[in-house]
C-alpha cells in the first residue's frame, strides 16, 4: 500500500499572493513545486517566447548553421535520419520544412525498430552513400554512434549530429556536433527534447539566411512543444513555456495532419491540453514507429490534401488503438504469471511474454510497475534473441544492477529508471535469479510514497478554484497536476461503465459533508469496487475538473488513490 505525505514547505503566501495577483492558494501550491523567487515564479506564471534563449547560445549551432548554408548554396544534397518515435518524427519534420524552405535539396530516412533498431546504423550510412547524399544530418539520436559516424566520414560524406541524449565515453567525430549536454556548451537551459533543438537549429539557419526573426514562431515551435510531451521531458523553464506556446497554435492550426489527427480523435480544440498531446495524439504517432514504421507517421505530418490527411490519421488512430488492445492483453499476461506463478515473492520482476510485440516490453513494463511498484523487466521472443525493456523505482538503479550481471547480455543500456537488454533465451532464468539474489530493497523501498499538497475538503471545491489552477498548466513530468486529499468519504452512489468496466462514477459526501461527482479509473475495476464497498468510509485523493458533455459543463473530481 502506498504512503501518504504533505507537503509543508513554508512561505510568506499573502506576499507572494499580492505580488503576483494570485490567491494564497495557489501560491502555496506553487512552493510545494520548489519554484522560489521573484524571477522564478513571473516566468512559471508568464513566462513566454521572450523568455526562451537565443538558439546561437548553444554549442555547435552557429557552425551548424552556416555549414549548411554553404551546403545549400552547393545544391548538396542533405539526408535527415531521425528516429522511430514521436520526438525524432517531430525533429525530422522540422528539419525537413526548415531546410525544404530554406532552398536545400533534403529528403529522409528513419530506422525501422524491429530490423534496424535505434538510431544511425551501417545500412542507414550505406543507403545515403548509394544514393549520392552529401551530409547526413541526424536528429534525436546520433551522439552513441561514434562507429558509425566514423564509417560515413570514410565514404566522404559530411555528419552533422542534432541529438539531447546524454554524451556516452566516446564522442563521434562529426562535422558539428548540437547537443546542450555537451560538458562546454553554455545553453542555460539542457533539459530540451530533440525536436526541440532541431528547431533552435532551423531557428538559427533562418536567421543566418535573413529571414524575419519571427518565422519559426508558428508551425515549427508547436511540433517542438508537441514531441516535448510526447517524449516526457520535464515541463520546466524553457519546455514549459514551448509547450505552452505550442497548445495555443495547436488549438488553431490550419496544418492538415494535425487538424485530421485532432478530428479523428474526436478532440474539442479549445479543450487541447498536454494531456491529449501525451495520451491521445502522441501515442498515434508512436504507434507506426512500434507496430509498422514511423515513416507512415511522417507521411501524415508531411500530407497536404486534407482528405488524404483524414485516411492517415485514421490508420494512426487504428494502429494505436490496435496497439493499446495488444498492451492490455500483455498486461493481463504479464499479472497472471506474477499471481499464479512463482514471480509473485520476488522483488523484481521479470516477466517473460515471447509472443508480446517487442515494441510494447517498455509499456507494459510500465504498467506492470504502476500496479506492484517494484522494477519490472518484461521481456519478449525476437528472432535471434530475447529482447526487454525494464521500468523501474526511485531505490532501484536499473542500469547498475545490470551491470553486475552483464555477461549475460548480448547487449543492454539504459539508466536509473529504464533500460533495455537482449540476452539468449536459455539465461532468462539465470538473469531472474541473479537480479534477485542480489537485491537489497527493503520493505520501505517498495512502498510508494505519495505527495499530497494539501487536504481540501469536497466544499471548498468550485469551478472558480478548478479555473485558478489552470494558471499552473500545462502539467506533465516536472509539473504535476496537484494532489489534494478528503477525509472520510462515503460513496452515496455509484455504477461501473466503460465496455472493458475500467470506470467508476460515483456522487461522494465527504466529512464537510460537501457532495460532488468522482471519477475513478481502473483496469481491475470490479476487484477495486469490491474493496471499496467494504468500507464505511475512505479517505481519498483527487484532482478537480470540469467536466463538459454535450455542451453541459458539471464540476467533478477524478479519483487518483484512496485507503
Amino acid at each position: 500500500m502506498a504512503k501518504w505525505m504533505e507537503i509543508r514547505k513554508g512561505a510568506d503566501f499573502q506576499a507572494i499572493s499580492k505580488e503576483f495577483h494570485i490567491t494564497p492558494f495557489t501560491a502555496r501550491l506553487i512552493r510545494n513545486k520548489d519554484i522560489t523567487g521573484k524571477k522564478e515564479i513571473d516566468t512559471y506564471l508568464h513566462g513566454g517566447l521572450k523568455d526562451l534563449h537565443p538558439a546561437s547560445l548553444m554549442k555547435g549551432i552557429p557552425e551548424a548553421a552556416a555549414l549548411l548554408a554553404e551546403k545549400i548554396k552547393e545544391k548538396a544534397s542533405i539526408r535527415i535520419i531521425g528516429d522511430y518515435d514521436i520526438d525524432g518524427v517531430c525533429a525530422t519534420y522540422i528539419l525537413l520544412k526548415g531546410l525544404t524552405q530554406a532552398g536545400a535539396r533534403v529528403d529522409t530516412d528513419i530506422p525501422d525498430r524491429i530490423k534496424d533498431g535505434y538510431g544511425l546504423n551501417r545500412e542507414l550510412i550505406c543507403r545515403a552513400s548509394k544514393d549520392g547524399v552529401d551530409t547526413i544530418v541526424t536528429c534525436d539520436n546520433g551522439i552513441a554512434a561514434p562507429a558509425e559516424i566514423a564509417y560515413a566520414k570514410e565514404l566522404g560524406m559530411t555528419v552533422i549530429v542534432t541529438d539531447h541524449h546524454e554524451l556516452q565515453e566516446t564522442v563521434p567525430d562529426a562535422d558539428v556536433i548540437v547537443n546542450p549536454r555537451q560538458p562546454d556548451c553554455k545553453y542555460p537551459y539542457k533539459k530540451l527534447c530533440g525536436a526541440a533543438v532541431a528547431w533552435k537549429l532551423v531557428q538559427e539557419l533562418w536567421e543566418h539566411l535573413g529571414y524575419p526573426e519571427d518565422m519559426a514562431y508558428g508551425e515549427l515551435l508547436m511540433f517542438a512543444g508537441f514531441a516535448t510531451v510526447g517524449d516526457v521531458m520535464d515541463l520546466t523553464g524553457e519546455n514549459r513555456i514551448l509547450v505552452k506556446e505550442s497548445i495555443k497554435r495547436l488549438r488553431r492550426t490550419t496544418h492538415p495532419g494535425m487538424s485530421a489527427l485532432m478530428e479523428v480523435n474526436g478532440l474539442e480544440r479549445d479543450r487541447l491540453s498536454a494531456y491529449h498531446i501525451g495520451f491521445v495524439l502522441g501515442p498515434c504517432i508512436n504507434a507506426s514507429g512500434r507496430l509498422d514504421t514511423a515513416k507512415r507517421a511522417l507521411a501524415l505530418l508531411n500530407t497536404e490534401e486534407e482528405g488524404l490527411a483524414m485516411e492517415r490519421a485514421a490508420e494512426l488512430k487504428a494502429m494505436n488503438d490496435e496497439r493499446k488492445s495488444l498492451t492490455e492483453k500483455g498486461v493481463e499476461e504479464a499479472v497472471a504469471q506474477i499471481e499464479n506463478g512463482s514471480l509473485a515473492d520476488d522483488r523484481v520482476l521479470v516477466v517473460y511474454l515471447p509472443d508480446c510485440h517487442e515494441s510494447l516490453a517498455g509499456i507494459i513494463a510500465g504498467r506492470v510497475r504502476e500496479r506492484y511498484y517494484r522494477p519490472v523487466f518484461v521481456l519478449t521472443k525476437g528472432e535471434e534473441a530475447v529482447k526487454g525493456s525494464g521500468r523501474s523505482i526511485e531505490a532501484y538503479s536499473m542500469f547498475e544492477e545490470m551491470t553486475r550481471c552483464k555477461e549475460l547480455f548480448l547487449k543492454y543500456g539504459g539508466h536509473p529508471m529504464a533500460a533495455g537488454l537482449s540476452l539468449p533465451e536459455d539465461k532468462v532464468e539465470e538473469f531472474r535469479r541473479r537480479l534477485n539474489e542480489g537485491c537489497s530493497l527493503t520493505d520501505e523501498d517498495l512502498t510508494e510514497v505519495i505527495h499530497i499538497d494539501m487536504a481540501l475538503p469536497f466544499s471548498c471545491v468550485s469551478e472558480t478554484l478548478v479555473e485558478e489552477l489552470e494558471l499552473l498548466e500545462p502539467f506533465g513530468k516536472g509539473n504535476t497536476k496537484p494532489v489534494f486529499a478528503a477525509r472520510n468519504v462515503r460513496i452515496l452512489e455509484s455504477r461501473i461503465l466503460g465496455k472493458n468496466r475500467n470506470v467508476l462514477r460515483m456522487k461522494l459526501q465527504d466529512e464537510s459533508q460537501g457532495i460532488l461527482e468522482g471519477i475513478y479509473f481502473n483496469s481491475c475495476m470490479d476487484e477495486a469496487f469490491e474493496a471499496m464497498r467494504k468500507k464505511p468510509a475512505m479517505h481519498m485523493l483527487y484532482y478537480p475538473e470540469i467536466n463538459e458533455f454535450r455542451g453541459e459543463r458539471k464540476l467533478q473530481i477524478r479519483i487518483l488513490n484512496y485507503i
